[in-house]
């Protein structure tokens, strides 16, 4: 195979194996790249979105707010009283880089509807909460948080297992079934992420109510598609290497 570019002609005798593997392979790394691209769209989406929706007007739940209400990500208040023998625990949650567990329990509204409230991190060490009764609140308090939507397992979660207590995504519909609610009385499309005061941290450590959308897209994608510039780099080198590459003035 030889051709001219530039005044300069190019002979190529590509050998088999390495070709095959690089057009196999090529094209993977930049596939792989162009879906980070994609994904890193989606998230830039995303996190504006969060950004509108949380720093819109407060929406109080206990009113009746219409089923086409865009509700992910809003910011809500709401008063009523926790249901804390009915709690359960998230795994695999982590503070500060330490180990622990996401404390959900359902909330009895003014309007006696049920939400689940995700009221946020405790250690290993507080998750019996016989150790944390200064956190069972049993008066009737007001809520406030933000809407997030049921969550979805990744590729490397396991699954929720009720009967074993072992859970590991948020899903009103299966703890609905669990806890034996009549779903006409529970909310069932969202939960709520309760937003800590600010000041002294309490446990369980609620969210910040600030947007920490993690966005390393942009890195990933560099990083498949630098993958393929080295493999075609290494391609051609090798060719020139063993002499099955030459370039020609002519």
């Amino acid at each position: 195979m030889s051709f001219n570019f530039l005044n300069t002609k190019i002979i190529f005798k590509p050998l088999f194996f390495p070709t095959l593997f690089l057009l196999i392979v090529f094209p993977i790394l930049i596939l792989l790249g162009s879906w980070q691209v994609y994904r890193l769209i989606w998230k830039e989406n995303l996190i504006e979105y969060y950004q509108n929706q949380s720093s819109s007007k407060l929406l109080d739940l206990s009113k009746n707010i219409s089923n086409n209400e865009n509700l992910e990500f809003r910011k809500v208040k709401f008063r009523g009283t926790f249901l804390n023998a009915k709690e359960i625990y998230i795994s695999g949650k982590t503070y500060e880089g330490n180990i622990g567990f996401h404390v959900v329990t359902p909330f009895r509204m003014q309007n006696n509807k049920i939400v689940f409230i995700n009221r946020g991190w405790v250690s290993e060490g507080y998750r019996n909460p016989e150790k944390r009764k200064f956190s069972l609140l049993k008066n009737e308090i007001q809520i406030n948080g933000i809407v997030r939507f049921p969550q979805k397992k990744g590729y490397f979660v396991p699954e929720n297992e009720p009967n074993k207590g072992f859970w590991f995504t948020i899903n009103p519909n299966e703890l609905i079934n669990f806890l034996k609610f009549k779903k006409i009385d529970t909310i069932s499309e969202y939960y709520v992420d309760a937003i800590r005061d600010e000041g002294k941290i309490k446990i369980p450590i609620g969210a910040n109510g600030k947007p920490n959308l993690r966005n390393q897209h942009l890195s990933y994608a560099i990083t498949w598609y630098s993958l393929a510039l080295v493999l075609l780099i290494i391609y051609i080198l090798f060719h020139r290497s063993v002499d099955r590459l030459f370039f020609k003035k002519l």
